[in-house]
């Protein structure tokens, strides 16, 4: 546990230092420069990712270690202005109020066991609205096509889920947008990244939305819906064009798959152990029974034969997989009733036929070629008495043994290709214009897929995408870290050097924490 938690800031660098290679001889370096791009404004735009919201929650110290603010310090060294953030209160507990009442939950932090919620009320009232402008305008839970909506700050609409409670802290008025705020500030540089949240949500929904593919009109959207790609298009494309009109210059980022980060990568397809024999036995008659019903209509077997704990220390160390409902299967609920009724009887056999007429065994393929991916918050339900479904008979009532998890515990594969194919789609989008506009590009894509993988070196240090100790992610496993965001900066600027010849230098990930404490000083 990192124990010294000052929100350490680089040191002011000089824009001449010297230092010394591995021989030991001096060498000059070069000059911090901003080459073809003008810093004196910055402005940046996106979701929860821009506003720097992490361990679930958003508050101060995590909103002073976010890219846009580490970006900023260092426009600071070329002539860069000041950069106003709508921050949260200086408790940094997290969390927010609306008219006294909790409506967000305060931050995570690791009390040595596991992630916990801090302890105390949140302090943050959206209805005390702030005075702007603001240089951050991140807003947590922003769709792409949100950055266009008028109304979206407005408090009186945030209970009925018209309007975003982040914004409506400091929106310039009830009736503005997010793109007019920003823009109205005639910024001579922008960042963009905008877009995670029109696949985001319906994936930590465990697909629990609507693929909107042909529906051109956003209003009509649920919350947890994935965007359709010619509505991204046109919005993106609208964004851009004010974003540039009065000539500002700029930075873009697309969008990272959401099978990379922590939440949907940490709980195993495979936890359950070997099974008690009568358990393995009994259901191992009914899953190869159901098989064969699948063969029969040309269909691939959807169960595999369960590991039976024979007291062999070798076979306890085998994992089943999990029981898992998979909508998107052609339903076996009729036959499996007809095939087993003259065996348990008509009662059973139907409840049978609909427990599993679209159940399966998750899968893992080596090559990620048919992957499911199970919740991060699916984890508590797993372990006893937890995992007893109410109101289902024994032995049928084990959540992922013998009760397959329902939609909204898993991503599965069918809903992963959605989520990609959209994700694409984005990312064509996003380069295109990107490149025809003359901006510089972030593959935020490429490289979170890399931390992922095989994580990052850095010094003594190695970032990667496991949960809780990686260092890259924070605790609610889907938005990065202090030291997370650090790394996030650094892809910006070698992003920002290459297209403008800017010489900017990387910040030193090593002075940002990858946790906090329960208690910020």
């Amino acid at each position: 546990m990192i124990k010294n938690f000052k929100w350490l800031l680089l040191v002011s660098l000089t824009f001449v230092a010297c230092s010394k290679n591995d021989d030991g001889d001096k060498v000059t370096e070069v000059p911090v420069t901003a080459g073809t791009a003008d810093f004196t404004k910055y402005v940046a735009l996106g979701n929860s990712l821009t506003a720097g919201f992490s361990d679930g929650a958003l508050f101060k110290k995590g909103q002073e270690g976010s890219y846009p603010n580490i970006l900023s310090q260092q426009f600071a060294k070329v002539g860069g202005g000041e950069f106003k953030t709508p921050f949260c209160g200086d408790d940094n507990l997290g969390g927010l109020l609306l008219g006294g009442f909790p409506i967000q939950s305060t931050r995570l932090y690791f009390n040595g066991v596991a992630p916990t919620n801090v302890a105390g009320t949140p302090k943050t009232e959206i209805t005390a609205v702030l005075t702007g402008p603001f240089n951050n305008m991140g807003v947590p839970g922003a769709k792409s096509f949100h950055l266009l909506a008028p109304g979206y700050g407005n408090v009186a609409g945030v209970m009925t889920g018209a309007a975003n409670p982040y914004f409506a802290r400091f929106a310039k008025s009830p009736g503005s947008n997010i793109l007019d705020d920003a823009a109205e500030q005639d910024p001579t540089f922008f960042s963009l990244w905008i877009g995670n949240n029109d696949v985001l949500s319906y994936a930590m929904s465990g697909g629990q939305g609507v693929n909107q593919l042909g529906n051109l009109n956003p209003a009509t959207y649920g919350t947890n819906d994935i965007t359709d790609p010619n509505v991204f298009a046109n919005v993106y494309s609208s964004l851009l064009d004010k974003l540039v009109s009065k000539g500002a210059k700029g930075v873009v980022a697309n969008i990272p798959y959401v099978n990379t980060i922590p939440f949907f990568t940490t709980v195993p397809t495979n936890p359950i152990p070997a099974l008690p024999p009568s358990n393995a036995t009994q259901l191992n008659q009914v899953f190869g029974a159901i098989n064969q019903i699948a063969e029969a209509a040309n269909l691939p077997s959807r169960f595999i034969t369960l590991t039976t704990d024979d007291g062999n220390p070798k076979t306890i160390e085998v994992t089943n997989p999990l029981l898992i409902f998979d909508e998107s299967l052609q339903s076996l609920s009729n036959q499996i009733a007809a095939v087993l009724t003259p065996v348990v009887g008509g009662q059973t056999a139907t409840f049978l036929g609909n427990l599993y007429g679209r159940a399966r065994h998750a899968k893992k393929a080596k090559d990620g070629s048919f992957e499911d991916y199970v919740l991060l918050t699916t984890r508590g339900i797993l372990t006893p008495p937890n995992n007893i479904q109410a109101g289902v008979p024994s032995p049928f009532n084990v959540q992922g043994i013998s009760y397959p998890l329902q939609d909204g515990r898993v991503l599965t594969n069918a809903e992963v290709t959605e989520l990609k194919t959209a994700t694409d789609a984005y990312n064509a989008t996003i380069k295109g214009l990107a490149e025809a506009k003359g901006l510089a590009f972030v593959d935020a894509n490429s490289i979170l897929n890399k931390v992922y993988k095989t994580g990052i070196r850095f010094g003594n240090f190695q970032l990667t995408s496991t949960y809780v100790t990686g260092g890259a992610f924070s605790l609610d496993g889907i938005h990065p870290s202090s030291r997370g965001y650090a790394f996030i900066a650094n892809e910006f600027m070698k992003a920002i050097n290459t297209t403008y010849g800017s010489t900017f230098r990387p910040v030193d990930l090593s002075l940002y924490p990858i946790q906090f404490p329960a208690v910020i000083n």
